[in-house]
């Protein structure tokens, strides 16, 4: 890699880690080129010229953190042989980004991420779809092997990832009534009750 092309890496993930904490701080109103320039220390050219615009930005972030997600999910999907400690693999990777990402996730789970992801729901899914084959490859088999309901993946997918999506919701609005220990000990159980054949 050129030294060039290392500045711009460098640039790159200044903008993006910067971009997140702005989020964060101050929300969707406060995402503005002006604040992420000034956190970053990086010339609103170079911003411009990486991402082209505020909404080139907020899709790399999500990108980026959706990727590191899916990444974690299948590596320890991957790891398991039954369908059984799939779902519990899914589950206790999920909630453990959660604990340990807990800005990127409440980045990803915020309704202004929600709205554009709603928007641009195919682009992105065809950007992740590299990270999403072996899901899709682990349902099938075992669909195939009896242990997973003979349902379509996409409904498989909704069904594993959905009481997650509204268990990190909870728990990152702040209400204090979701224990993230419990929520892995009860969740996979549940959870495989509502996939297994």
């Amino acid at each position: 890699m050129s030294p060039k092309q290392q500045r711009g890496e460098i640039t790159v993930d200044r903008l993006l880690d910067a971009a997140l904490q702005v989020y964060v701080t101050e929300g969707e109103r406060g995402f503005t080129v002006k604040a992420v320039r000034e956190r970053s220390g990086v010339s609103l050219g170079s911003l411009y010229h990486h991402f082209g615009t505020m909404d080139g930005l907020f899709a790399a972030l999500a990108e980026r953190w959706l990727g590191r997600l899916l990444v974690e999910m299948v590596t320890a999907l991957q790891e398991q042989e039954g369908a059984r400690e799939g779902v519990r693999a899914i589950v206790e990777s999920y909630l453990n980004f959660l604990r340990e990402h807990p800005d990127a996730a409440l980045f990803l789970h915020s309704s202004d991420a929600d709205r554009r992801g709603m928007q641009a729901g195919r682009e992105l899914r065809d950007v992740q779809e590299a990270r999403l084959s072996p899901f899709t490859q682990w349902a099938q088999r075992h669909i195939a092997s009896g242990e997973l309901a003979p349902l379509p993946v996409p409904l498989l997918e909704g069904l594993l990832l959905g009481p997650l999506v509204g268990t990190a919701r909870r728990y990152l609005a702040g209400y204090g009534d979701i224990d993230l220990d419990e929520a892995v000990e009860v969740l996979p159980e549940r959870i495989w009750r509502s996939v297994a054949a």
